[in-house]
């Protein structure tokens, strides 16, 4: 904030704290900040909300609703009617977790659906939904807890609400960023960065490793590279979340217990090496000049940052789609059974490259399939490089050969 605007607000607030016409003025601003924002739990600043909570709950909750009703319609049901063993284990999980949360006074509940996918949402509401392919595929309780911190994080910061809130005003100043989907996807892109975030320090403080977030993530890039790097992603690719969750968990790793809720979460939950809570003023003492201030900059600061966050991801597209055009297939061959191995030149003239990750798709079946090889070291111009890849138990290198697909780059990075 410049140095003549913020004297100007010291002034106005010294002033609203002894006038009482003035004052009167501050409670009605503070009024219709309330209408429009809420103070973040989590940092104290104001952001952007049309609902306040009881509206956010209504909402939130009436569309999970809908989906248990589907699920007990179609005869699948839910939580202990999908697995008893896997429910019992969500509820223990989700307890510790949500004990240690901004909203640990609020009645939530977990729900365990039928579906195969690797999933779980909120809605902004008292629900997490889960998917039975998450509950199978993640057997540590750490990483459960992970995702499930991950998720209450959501609610906790009002992703929903706020997301909803920056679009319908973005589109009543005339603004253009609502409209386009890079953009949409860049401002989730960097909700889903800070709830990954909170959601580390809640499982530090649970008695969850801290570095589980960082393991799945690992994970997800050792079997499927980033997918994305291509296009416009309102997640952080595979690499980059490991990194980010490594770096977090690092940091709030003094914080961790482990079996065991840290005794002072309460007070860590306000200031820790992650964030400091900003204090708000009061009403009617320079309180509600504070809070429309504090809605307008924090809006802008989140929208400044989405459009960051769009241009760099334009910027490494574009990066990848030069990389992808310079490079040549001159081999393809079967090294076992299971194993391809594929040859191929870069044939640019820089810059020399790291973390290359090459992609095959494959239609099987009607299904769209992509297996990825990591290329060891550096590539350099005019170098050729090894990508082997491991195809699953179900499918062969002779198999492969007669089933449509194409090869492409699915990331890599200069160095």
């Amino acid at each position: 904030m410049p140095v003549r605007i913020l004297g100007v607000f010291v002034l106005l607030c010294g002033c609203l704290s002894g006038c009482q016409a003035l004052q009167r003025v501050d409670q009605g601003l503070y009024q219709v900040a309330e209408a429009v924002s809420e103070e973040d739990r989590v940092t104290g600043r104001r952001s952007l909300s049309l609902a306040d909570r009881q509206a956010q709950i209504e909402a939130g909750n009436a569309y999970v609703e809908q989906v248990i009703a589907q699920e007990q319609k179609a005869g699948r049901g839910v939580n202990a009617q999908v697995n008893k063993v896997q429910y019992q284990r969500l509820l223990q999980v989700f307890d510790r977790v949500h004990r240690v949360s901004h909203l640990s006074e609020e009645r939530w509940q977990p729900i365990l659906v039928n579906n195969t996918q690797f999933n779980a949402f909120t809605t902004g509401g008292t629900y997490i939904v889960v998917f039975s392919g998450l509950m199978d595929s993640i057997t540590d309780d750490a990483e459960l807890a992970a995702v499930v911190a991950h998720e209450i994080a959501h609610t906790v910061a009002n992703h929903a609400f706020e997301r909803r809130s920056m679009s319908q005003l973005t589109a009543l100043t005339g603004s253009n960023s609502a409209r386009r989907s890079s953009y949409q996807a860049a401002f989730t892109h960097e909700n889903e960065r800070e709830a990954d975030r909170i959601g580390i320090l809640y499982c530090a403080l649970a008695g969850y490793d801290p570095l589980a977030a960082s393991r799945i993530w690992q994970r997800k890039y050792t079997e499927e590279g980033n997918a994305r790097a291509l296009f416009n992603h309102d997640h952080p690719v595979n690499a980059e979340r490991y990194a980010e969750a490594k770096a977090v968990a690092e940091a709030v790793n003094p914080y961790y217990r482990k079996g065991q809720i840290n005794p002072e979460a309460g007070s860590l939950l306000q200031n820790n090496v992650l964030w400091q809570k900003q204090q708000g003023t009061t009403a009617g003492e320079g309180g509600g000049l504070a809070a429309l201030l504090g809605t307008a900059l924090g809006a802008y600061v989140d929208h400044e940052t989405a459009k960051q966050e769009e241009q760099r991801q334009a910027a490494r597209s574009q990066f990848v789609k030069a990389v992808e055009a310079s490079l040549k297939l001159e081999s393809a061959q079967q090294r076992e059974p299971h194993l391809l191995e594929t040859r191929w030149r870069y044939q640019a003239r820089q810059p020399v490259l790291k973390n290359v990750v090459m992609g095959l798709m494959v239609k099987r079946d009607d299904k769209l399939l992509r297996y990825v090889a990591h290329v060891e070291g550096s590539v350099n111009p005019g170098q050729v490089f090894v990508a082997r890849f491991r195809l699953p138990d179900d499918l062969s290198v002779e198999e492969l050969k007669k089933l449509p697909g194409k090869y492409y780059l699915d990331d890599a990075l200069p160095r």
